[in-house]
């Protein structure tokens, strides 16, 4: 296992259940973090928790060209070099086809297929300049398997898994490394606006899925976990 002492970590998504555990955790590892959320006010609680300045801050619309390239401005006046990427940002819209709608479809893509896509365009060529470096991006396990009502959001996740593999192709010669977490059930905020019974007792707390996002940032410089799957023991579908 690789430290993670020393190591400049960007972290998307910082303000939801799963992204605000896993910036503790990190910065409690002697990561450098770089919090990255949609919610002013929730990103300043998280970045006082996790003991990050807000100068390593940035509240954004993800989804925006420039908005990301504000953010990668601000990464790099703030730190050298990114090791570990993790995104940890995007929505959730489940919903029938009778009932899903144009805006519900593009707004899927936009989050969770092109914001990922914005993120590798700034900070992937820092890592190619390195040869080295770990992005973990998290399509859940509705990247793997289809459920009903989930047209969208696993065509968004869908289209995320297949992208990072390709461009794993293209990076086989650096000692960059691309991981993807399959998460499923996990007991967040991503629930809250869904109209779907679930039985949120019974899924993976959020504390937990993020010792998952903390492990895979601090594996052996000799090896790369390719993927990694993690779901309630009621609920596996892979």
């Amino acid at each position: 296992m690789e430290t993670l002492k020393g190591k400049n970590v960007l972290l998307t998504g910082a303000t939801g259940g799963i992204g605000s555990h896993t910036a503790r955790l990190l910065a409690g590892s002697g990561a450098t973090v770089f919090l990255t959320g949609r919610n002013t006010e929730k990103l300043r609680t998280v970045a006082a928790e996790s003991g990050t300045p807000e100068a390593r801050t940035l509240a954004l619309d993800i989804a925006q060209p420039e908005a990301v390239q504000a953010l990668k401005a601000q990464y790099f006046s703030q730190l050298p070099t990114i090791d570990i990427l993790v995104n940890a940002a995007g929505i959730g819209i489940i919903k029938t086809m009778d009932t899903l709608d144009d805006a519900d479809f593009l707004r899927s893509l936009q989050y969770n297929l092109y914001a990922p896509f914005l993120l590798l365009k700034s900070f992937l060529p820092a890592m190619k300049e390195a040869k080295k470096g770990l992005i973990i991006n998290i399509p859940g396990v509705l990247g793997k398997t289809p459920m009903a009502g989930a047209a969208a959001y696993s065509a968004s996740k869908y289209g995320l898994t297949g992208m990072m593999q390709s461009i794993r192709e293209e990076l086989k010669r650096t000692d960059i490394r691309i991981t993807n977490l399959f998460l499923g059930g996990v007991d967040s905020p991503f629930w809250d606006t869904i109209d779907l019974r679930v039985q949120r007792d019974k899924m993976i707390q959020a504390e937990e899925a993020a010792k998952a996002i903390w492990f895979l940032c601090q594996q052996p410089a000799s090896g790369v976990v390719s993927e990694m799957v993690l779901q309630p023991f009621n609920h596996q579908v892979i």
